[in-house]
């Protein structure tokens, strides 16, 4: 059985530390390794998409960073309890004629025993930006 540690139930430290590997895994931009934190059968809801499986996350994530270009993300532990994680977050991203965004969102992660992540909840919001304005490099 593979496992993604730390696994739950959370404490502080490890919740931080599953929060900052997944920023890491998502400023990758590498939709492969970002599928493989999840359960086969992980659940989502991203904004009004509704997910099930890694193939389709995967197929989400290859078109969402072929969009979303220049990518960066920060996540910010918000709460946890047992096998739950809480965060906020922003990113910033330019589209293809250059208009820049920052999106802000938080998201809801319930885990598996073996620590992949069975189902996702993420709300998001888009606010357009210039570059100047721009906060995370």
């Amino acid at each position: 059985m593979t496992t993604r540690p730390p696994l739950p139930p959370f404490t502080d430290e490890t919740a931080r530390a599953k929060v900052r590997a997944a920023e890491e895994a998502w400023n990758s931009r590498d939709p492969e390794r970002v599928a493989l934190a999840y359960t086969e059968d992980s659940v989502w809801r991203n904004r009004d998409r509704f997910l099930t499986g890694r193939d389709e996350i995967r197929a989400f994530l290859t078109d969402k960073w072929e969009r979303e270009l220049d990518y960066r993300l920060r996540k910010e532990l918000w709460a946890h309890t047992g096998n739950r994680i809480s965060v906020r977050f922003e990113y910033e991203w330019h589209d293809a004629s250059g208009q820049w965004w920052r999106s802000h969102g938080n998201e809801q992660w319930e885990f598996a025993d073996d620590g992949l992540m069975r189902r996702r909840e993420a709300s998001i919001n888009d606010v357009p930006i210039t570059a100047a304005e721009r906060r995370i490099r």
